[in-house]
């Protein structure tokens, strides 16, 4: 069966090798264990169900709270020719029970859904039918409420193994404690199960914190020392928006990027990145989950993350081809002190959290006990100023709802248009006779889509329709509106707005169930969290990798000697050989430039111009090998 799965490597991914621990992890699935794979960011985690799944009959379940990367991966093993599907927030009843349908019949081999669905009575239902070879978790350590990313749906997951007790289960996560990790493994009710550890040290990434009050000028600095391409990471869409226009007007190409822009922006600025045509993106963190670009030289941040998973994850996206790249934190006390309080307003009162969910149902008309798996459009901003909420305390109020499992929110993602006829040829032709203003659009969409219409859902562009037609878009819309009210089509339009999904019926305000105990355990974890990332930021003394690892509980003595923490210590032991180097490197440079200012200078040897290089700089003028010059640059002393 390895063998198997070498050869879908080869075949299907274009990949030469498995990456370390992949193939053990592989084979630990095809045997039929039971596994939990701790794998770094950008460590191939997806590969560790794909290649098992493809490798068995059968379907394999993925379990994911990622609609972007559920998205994704479909489309991505769709265009290598393997049948895939995805289930999740903002579908329909009819969509998801005709996807339901096609991964019984279909010979589908891959099922991504949101973990909510799973106690849906049409899933379970149909769940029971399939052929099912595996079933992956994703984003594993959601299901602990020791982990950073608590999600009640996530406790569903064990409910259904009885269905398909023989199936083996995968867990994946990038980032765990081993408090998380026997969590996750009680949770998801593991029998004799494998586990599989990757160590959290990067040897070609270099960590590093900069204390600093200007983080613009520092960060300019690190761009123009550091070649390539880099993710800027700011907390506020307001942040990412002031320093990409700040970077063009300096000449380092950038974009904004965050969940406020349509979706055709952010694809469009995603993709020019992607390509190399834009050098910078500056980001809130709803940027980079699934992007693949391994040549990342840096990753800035110059907002305090809010604990140390968050902080690896963001920062792992440099360097992923192996070859040398940076982390660099820029900080100082007032950001310390921000994200401490902070974590105390991560859970509001719940006198409030009460009167936020009872805004929400206001605000959609819902009916106590009624709308379970109900999804609409949701602007939280928008919502809070509605009910005069006040933004942030509604964000963590929102967020608090959603950890005690009643609803679920998702960031803007797109969702195309997608039309599936209900009826056969035969009624589809009585209406094309009937209705002969609708004839036209019948005939494009069967000649451009073909006869698949039928069987399964299939996207549209209701733009290229209109061009085909010679006729406006709101026609082509407004025709299919009416097909779908003759009840021979379904016609869901396209999305592009955050979701919410009310993930039970509604309660009453006044009545809701909330885990007191559980809530106050968080709130206690958080500010935990929050404390060990100002610990990361502020302390001289542990490499900073040493820091990480031992922070998820990897025992280690060995530094990594290329972080901040290291290469001072190394200096501080051999102050003189440093100071040898640089006045080297300063008189080369000007042997070979002429005149250099002192800016110009100290860029060309790509080192800041703080007090201890300045002296240096002194002490060979002093000593006659170089010269100040009237305007005010240096040059070598020429001896007549």
């Amino acid at each position: 069966m390895l063998n198997r799965a070498t050869e879908i490597l080869h075949q299907v991914f274009g990949h030469a090798d498995f990456r370390p621990v992949q193939k053990e992890i592989i084979q630990s699935v095809l045997s039929g264990a039971d596994t939990l794979a701790l794998l770094p960011t950008g460590g191939g985690k997806s590969l560790c169900y794909q290649i098992p799944g493809l490798a068995m009959d059968g379907i394999c379940l993925v379990i994911s709270p990622l609609i972007a990367l559920m998205k994704d991966q479909v489309d991505a093993l769709k265009s290598k020719g393997i049948k895939a599907a995805a289930i999740y927030s903002g579908m329909s009843y009819r969509e998801i029970d005709r996807t339901l349908d096609n991964c019984i019949y279909g010979d589908y081999k891959f099922l991504y859904v949101s973990p909510e669905r799973l106690k849906a009575e049409l899933f379970v239902e149909r769940f029971r039918q399939m052929k099912v070879n595996l079933i992956a978790v994703d984003e594993a350590h959601c299901i602990s409420q020791w982990g950073y990313d608590f999600r009640p749906p996530y406790l569903e997951i064990a409910l259904i193994r009885p269905y398909h007790p023989k199936v083996p289960v995968l867990a994946l996560t990038a980032s765990a404690t081993p408090q998380v990790c026997a969590d996750i493994m009680e949770r998801l009710e593991m029998k004799k199960p494998a586990e599989f550890h990757q160590s959290f040290a990067r040897k070609n990434l270099s960590y590093s914190v900069r204390l600093v009050e200007n983080k613009l000028e520092k960060g300019l600095e690190i761009l123009s020392r550091i070649g390539g391409t880099a993710i800027w990471y700011v907390r506020n869409r307001q942040g990412t928006h002031q320093i990409a226009k700040a970077l063009g007007q300096l000449g380092i190409s950038a974009s904004a990027y965050h969940a406020g822009l349509s979706m055709q922006d952010r694809a469009k600025r995603q993709e020019a990145w992607m390509k190399n045509e834009v050098r910078v993106m500056v980001s809130t963190n709803a940027f980079g989950m699934g992007i693949d670009k391994p040549d990342v030289r840096v990753v800035i941040h110059s907002d305090l993350p809010e604990n140390v998973e968050n902080y690896y994850q963001e920062a792992g996206r440099a360097g992923r081809d192996e070859g040398k790249a940076y982390g660099v934190l820029l900080a100082n006390n007032q950001d310390f002190e921000t994200v401490l309080k902070r974590a105390e307003l991560v859970y509001p009162p719940l006198d409030f959290v009460r009167r936020v969910y009872q805004c929400l149902a206001n605000y959609y008309r819902i009916a106590v006990g009624s709308n379970m798996l109900s999804s609409f459009d949701f602007e939280w901003n928008e919502f809070a100023n509605t009910y005069e909420l006040g933004v942030l305390e509604t964000f963590y109020a929102l967020k608090l709802l959603e950890e005690e499992g009643f609803i679920g929110l998702s960031e803007s993602y797109y969702s195309p248009s997608k039309i599936h006829f209900t009826v056969d040829p035969s009624r589809l032709y009585e209406i094309q006779i009937a209705y002969a203003k609708l004839d036209p659009v019948v005939k494009i969409i069967m000649r451009t889509y073909g006869g698949n219409v039928f069987s399964e859902y299939i996207k549209i562009q209701e733009a290229k329709l209109a061009k085909s037609l010679n006729i406006y878009e709101n026609e082509v819309i407004k025709s299919l509106k009416q097909l779908e009210q003759l009840e021979v089509m379904v016609y869901d339009q396209r999305k592009d707005k955050p979701q919410i999904t009310f993930l039970t019926p509604r309660y009453d305000a006044g009545k809701m169930p909330l885990n007191f105990k559980r809530i106050e355990l968080r709130r206690g974890l958080t500010l935990e969290k929050a404390q060990s990332m100002v610990k990361y930021g502020q302390q001289t003394q542990l490499c900073r990798t040493q820091f990480i690892q031992e922070y998820f509980g990897e025992n280690t003595d060995q530094q990594c000697g290329v972080c901040d923490i290291c290469l001072m210590q190394r200096k501080s032991s051999n102050p003189e050989m440093t100071e040898t180097k640089l006045r080297n490197r300063i008189l080369e440079t000007l042997s070979s430039a002429g005149e250099l200012s002192e800016k110009q200078l100290f860029q060309s040897i790509r080192l800041p111009s703080a007090e201890k290089n300045l002296r240096v700089l002194r002490i060979l003028q002093d000593q006659g090998y170089i010269t100040l010059l009237a305007s005010g640059s240096y040059a070598l002393t020429t001896h007549e």
